[in-house]
Order: structure tokens, then sequence, then C-alpha cells
């Protein structure tokens, strides 16, 4: 089975270099990007769509006029009291959690948000539950999740940060008789 994976088009959050807010938008480059992808994507088949219940994704399955199940296991990763903030904006506002989050980010769940080991076991739960099922999925979703699916190849969150994951790019994770791997990464229609 392949695991497809879209990443949303670019936000507005994206341009703003913020760790993105629940409700930020597609930029018309965004809804550019998925336009191509959408045209892309016809390459491929798959039985069933999942989306992020967040609306940069929400909106990027619409541009790609599908439907789907919104699957709040592959929304992106919750950075609790950081979303919303620039770097240097929240490593001021809160220096000891932005201090203990750079330490080590598997393991520190951030106020109100969680770590990437909270992350990935979220989204490992759903992975699993779907591979059961041995048909291709699309996952219409975030950098991170694709980032936590690439290292839940190797079974092994600390591979988050080796993963590059653009706006509007095409992934693909296959499984296959007990094996796992990358197939393709961080594909584009142009």
């Amino acid at each position: 089975m392949d695991i497809i994976m879209i990443r949303h088009g670019e936000s507005e959050d994206n341009i703003s270099r913020v760790l993105s807010n629940y409700d930020t938008r597609l930029t018309e480059n965004g809804i550019n990007q998925i336009k191509r992808t959408k045209d892309f994507l016809k390459n491929y088949d798959f039985n069933k769509v999942y989306y992020s219940p967040l609306k940069r994704t929400d909106e990027t399955r619409k541009y790609l006029e599908l439907e789907g199940i919104q699957e709040p296991r592959i929304r992106e990763v919750d950075f609790g009291i950081f979303t919303g903030y620039r770097y240097d904006e929240f490593s001021n506002i809160y220096p000891e959690e932005s201090k203990l989050w750079v330490e080590d980010p598997y393991n520190y769940d951030v106020p109100k948000g969680e770590s990437i080991n909270t992350l990935y076991n979220r989204v490992v739960s759903f992975l699993e539950e779907v591979i059961k099922q041995d048909e291709n999925i699309l996952l219409i979703t975030h950098e991170g999740i694709i980032r936590v699916i690439c290292s839940w190849v190797f079974d092994e969150p600390k591979y988050f940060f080796r993963f590059k994951v653009n706006n509007g790019s095409l992934s693909i994770i296959s499984v296959e008789e007990g094996y796992k791997y990358v197939k393709k990464l961080n594909c584009h229609a142009d």
C-alpha cells in the first residue's frame, strides 16, 4: 500500500515565519501550488482521503476538489505557548521554556503543546490503524506530520529533523509485506 502525502500550500504564517496558528489561510501562491499539485496528483491512485482539521489543510483539500475524512491525529505539532510567534519572539517571552525545548525537542512537552515524541505516538497510532486496511490512502497534512511519517519508516522519531518537505509537495511511503520504505519525497508538479 502507498501512503501518499500532500503538504498544504504556502500559508500566511509560512510567509510570516511564525509557528503556525490553527486558522492561518493559504496565500495566493499557496493556492497556485495546490492547483499544480492537483494536476500532478492525477497520476496516483488512492482509495481514501484523510485531512488535518486545520484551516490550511481543509483549504488545500477544497482546491484539490477532494472529499475526505477529517483526522485530528494528522494535525500539525501543537506548539502550545509558542504558537503564533517567531523563534526570536517566543525565546524572549518564554526564555526557560524555549531553552528546554531547544535542548530536548523530542521529550520536552511545550506547555499547552507537545513534544516530538508525543506527536510521533499520536501519528503512529493513526498509521497502525490504516495500514491494516492495506489500501492506498492520501493524507493532506503538514510538514511536521510528513517528517514523523518518514521517521516512522525507520522506527525512530529522532530522524524528524532530517527531512525537508516543501509546501504543495507530494511524498509517498510504501508498506509492503511488513516492510516500510520512502518511495518519493518532496516531489513537485513543476
